[in-house]
């Protein structure tokens, strides 16, 4: 059994923060292979389902971000999950924004998350960090991390989010690079003169020329992206 893990904030005051993208992560995964109706239980809600011939427990701890272990540990306690199938979508200051990295192990570089997961259950659980950039200033990490997603930023948070939605067969299936590789191609960003260019599948940093991006989310309000984009717009 594997146990995917989304960091965040409970309540309509956080859902458009930068610090709910692993919220964000796990409810397209669960969506994109048709988990079940969320349960609200052992201090978080969860979803359950089979991805491949694995089953899979989705779930965004309630107990605010500073005390994620809580409901992590719950949960690996009652069903009995070792650490290493633990696997933890969380933000990142240390990545441009829509940059992806997977990780194993480790320190929790100072994320409060993380630094509870830590104190529950150690450290070998594996991590996908999800990158929303830096303010800049050390000090204006607080309020940076608690604002809002701009609403140019479901440009980028679409593609990225389905990619992993879409290629999370390869984390339960314990290969974390190729999960990596997959959902960087799959964001299909224009390669030069028909040849893989050295950012093909990277989003732009956050100071350079905006590149538009070939997978579009459809105009309709019924798409995959519907919810989504009505999450970060506000609407």
């Amino acid at each position: 059994m594997i146990l995917l893990v989304g960091l965040g904030n409970p309540g309509d005051k956080y859902i458009r923060t930068r610090h709910n993208i692993g919220f964000m992560a796990v409810d397209e995964i669960a969506q994109a292979h048709g988990f079940g109706p969320e349960k609200s239980k052992h201090q978080g809600v969860i979803r359950e389902g089979t991805i491949g011939t694995e089953k899979v427990i989705a779930l965004k701890p309630q107990t605010y971000m500073n005390e994620s272990g809580r409901a992590v540990a719950a949960v690996a306690q009652f069903y009995k999950i070792r650490p290493a199938e633990i696997i933890v979508f969380h933000d990142e200051l240390d990545l441009a924004p829509g940059r992806m990295r997977t990780k194993s192990g480790g320190g929790h570089a100072g994320h409060n998350g993380l630094r509870s997961i830590h104190a529950h259950i150690g450290e070998s659980y594996r991590r996908v960090r999800l990158g929303i950039g830096h303010p800049g200033d050390k000090s204006k990490v607080s309020g940076y991390v608690l604002h809002d997603f701009a609403k140019a930023d479901a440009d980028w948070i679409g593609p990225l989010l389905a990619a992993i939605g879409r290629e999370t067969s390869w984390l339960v299936k314990g290969d974390d690079q190729r999960f990596q590789t997959a959902v960087a191609q799959g964001l299909n960003i224009p390669k030069k003169d028909g040849k893989l260019g050295k950012n093909e599948g990277k989003l732009p940093k956050a100071d350079a020329k905006p590149v538009k991006i070939v997978a579009k989310p459809p105009d309709s309000d019924d798409g995959p992206f519907a919810a989504l984009k009505r999450i970060i717009k506000g609407t």
